[in-house]
């Protein structure tokens, strides 16, 4: 089986313009995402789809494959649908240029699902929530899935609901609620649909991509992972990066939840 991952890489960030470029160690962001997701043991290749010549140059810079997609995309679904539309592979990821620690192992279990079942065609990842940082964050989103593990419902408001819990604290304790980790795999017949598919009212309010997928009525099934990742949407985001490189705690795991 043919796996391409692809990470979008989109320049003018609205909350941190230029963050994929911005240093930590001595590298940008983006080149941390590109080497950590090189390391899956089950995608065969990996391209950045760029929308600027700066990125493109920095990427070509340091050895990675390059490829310019459209500025006016909106999503990086879409990024992922034209780089898609252009090489053959029977799966294909979908990894954000922002996740400059992403663990390989998180890479490798969102495909997993597509080498057992070919019902299988959308796969993502989902981590329990367990502090009221992540819960109240307006920058995570939350994600609530059936007994078979298919999506309900996205957003960045916490949900489910836990009507009777008097506080956030209480709300975790008492419920299970998962933050959405938005690295995707998707089969090649759902790729090729989804770039036909026209957004959506709740993919608008919500601004939740992911959302189009469901309003248009594709099943989305959830993998729980242990594993987590830090996700730069923020200038703070970025310091707490920076930090947890030069504390040397780079190898293996660390829980974000918490602050540095």
């Amino acid at each position: 089986m043919n796996i391409v991952g692809i990470i979008p890489a989109r320049f003018a960030s609205t909350r941190l313009l230029g963050k994929l470029l911005a240093n930590i160690g001595g590298k940008p962001v983006i080149q941390h995402t590109y080497e950590n997701a090189k390391k899956s043991k089950l995608m065969n290749d990996v391209i950045i789809a760029v929308d600027d010549e700066r990125l493109y140059k920095v990427v070509r810079g340091f050895g990675a494959k390059a490829r310019l997609t459209p500025k006016e995309f909106l999503t990086s679904t879409e990024r992922v649908s034209y780089i898609a539309s252009e090489i053959s592979a029977d799966v294909f990821l979908n990894i954000p240029g922002a996740q400059p620690f992403i663990n390989s192992r998180m890479i490798d279990q969102v495909i997993e699902p597509h080498l057992f079942d070919p019902e299988i065609s959308i796969t993502t990842l989902a981590k329990k929530i367990n502090s009221v940082d992540e819960l109240k964050s307006t920058s995570i989103p939350k994600v609530v899935f059936d007994y078979n593990n298919f999506a309900l419902y996205f957003s960045y408001s916490p949900i489910p609901y836990v009507k009777d819990a008097k506080t956030n604290l209480e709300k975790i304790l008492s419920a299970e609620i998962y933050k959405h980790i938005e690295v995707y795999a998707y089969s090649k017949e759902a790729i090729e649909m989804i770039k036909k598919l026209t957004p959506t009212d709740l993919e608008r309010i919500e601004k939740l991509e992911q959302l189009r997928l469901l309003e248009h009525g594709y099943k989305i099934k959830i993998v729980v992972t242990e594993e987590d990742c830090l996700s730069i949407n923020t200038p703070n985001d970025l310091e707490i990066a920076r930090k947890y490189f030069d504390n040397n705690i780079y190898e293996g795991r660390y829980d974000y939840s918490k602050q540095i």
